[in-house]
């Protein structure tokens, strides 16, 4: 199998030096292409793949040189599009060990619209899950208890024999033609969160199959490349970055923007996609709650007496998000939505604000309803329901 693995690396040079060279000792008979992208670091990435790549040709690599961090959200599809040669390609991580056999596990499952994830055998540095294996080899490259790994997997093995799963996450491999087809990673996120769980939704409305062996495995290090990455601002491995939390919120929201929901996947992270409904919010008796109504609508409309509250937080806001929120926010204006839902800000609870972040879940379980109805203190009314995630699929990336 001919494969390109995809690396974006911002000041971990220690990770992406044990995950380089674990790929090459257990690649196998594979032919693996490693793209790389330094983005902007300072700890002597650059001078690093200069040196390699005299002597390993099947690496290639780009690198950001100016002062901005451009994110893994936009050099994952730069890699993709201009650097990976193969037609199958993977995401995958700088804090990422690859076990032996991992790649014959890819190459046997691969089959046309599919894309195959391996299982990650993780320190618990995280809560446990259903899709992944915690046992601790080590948090640091340093302390890596390789031998013990391997021996664990050789003889007191960790997978299931023809097991697979319906998850799909890092380290995943594509087709090239498939990610290509749907326009790559939405920008939207950029620099980084959110965007995993978006184009997993598009490409489970495109028809994708999600496979995850459990005879295929990394030994994952987690949150090493921004996240929890003690070298560009996290304060220890336990504790998120203050950036990657701000840069978090800001994704979630646009998320929520896009989809309409939450992130919402099963068990095994396969990915959960409800309708996406034309929503209209109109609040009444206020608009101090206005920052936190915004995001769950298509538009939302305040009375004219707030004009200067909403222009405010239109102000903002804006620097947070590529949507053009003096389009969604509206005083005075015709509604034309297809749900309209009346909030008074004096009444609105919590409870209400639970039934607003379920409302598509509720809409679509009642699909031929139209007229006015009360939820909680909300007055909804439906003139029509129509799905429009199908047209989310494709983006197109400035």
């Amino acid at each position: 199998m001919k494969i390109s693995l995809i690396l974006p690396s911002r000041n971990n040079l220690k990770y992406l030096k044990w995950a380089y060279e674990s790929i090459r000792k257990n690649q196998g008979s594979h032919e693996v292409q490693i793209c790389i992208a330094d983005d902007a670091s300072s700890d002597g990435t650059a001078a690093w793949l200069a040196e390699i790549t005299m002597d390993d040709s099947n690496v290639s690599y780009i690198i950001n040189d100016s002062p901005n961090r451009l994110g893994h959200t936009i050099l994952y599809d730069k890699l993709v599009t201009n650097v990976a040669k193969h037609d199958i390609c993977m995401i995958y991580h700088a804090d990422m060990y690859l076990c032996p056999g991992a790649l014959d596990e890819i190459e046997r499952l691969m089959q046309p619209k599919t894309i195959v994830s391996l299982t990650r055998i993780e320190p618990p540095l995280h809560p446990p899950g259903p899709e992944k294996i915690l046992r601790d080899f080590g948090t640091e490259p340093e302390d890596f208890k390789e031998s013990e790994l391997l021996e664990d997997l050789k003889n007191h093995p960790l997978y299931i024999k023809n097991k697979t799963t319906e998850g799909v996450f890092a380290p995943w491999a594509f087709w090239k033609t498939d990610f290509l087809e749907i326009g790559g990673h939405d920008w939207l996120y950029a620099p980084q969160s959110k965007e995993d769980s978006d184009i997993f939704n598009r490409f489970h409305l495109n028809g994708i199959r999600f496979v995850q062996t459990w005879q295929g495995f990394v030994y994952h290090m987690t949150c090493r490349g921004s996240r929890r990455n003690t070298t560009d601002g996290a304060p220890n491995i336990h504790t998120n970055n203050p950036e990657w939390e701000a840069q978090n919120m800001r994704s979630t929201r646009n998320f929520i923007r896009k989809w309409g929901h939450f992130v919402k996947h099963d068990e095994y992270m396969k990915p959960i996609v409800p309708p996406k409904y034309d929503i209209g919010i109109v609040l009444k008796n206020g608009a101090g709650i206005l920052p936190v109504l915004e995001p769950w609508c298509s538009k939302i409309y305040v009375e004219s007496k707030y004009e200067l509250v909403a222009d405010s937080y239109i102000r903002s806001e804006q620097t947070n998000t590529r949507y053009d929120l003096a389009g969604r926010v509206k005083w005075d204006d015709t509604i034309f939505s297809d749900v309209v839902i009346e909030i008074d800000e004096r009444t609105f609870t919590e409870q209400d604000f639970v039934f607003l972040q379920s409302i598509s879940e509720i809409l679509a379980s009642e699909p031929d309803i139209t007229g006015t109805f009360e939820l909680g203190t909300m007055r909804i009314q439906i003139r029509k329901l129509v799905d429009s995630s199908q047209d989310l699929i494709k983006v197109t990336n400035e």
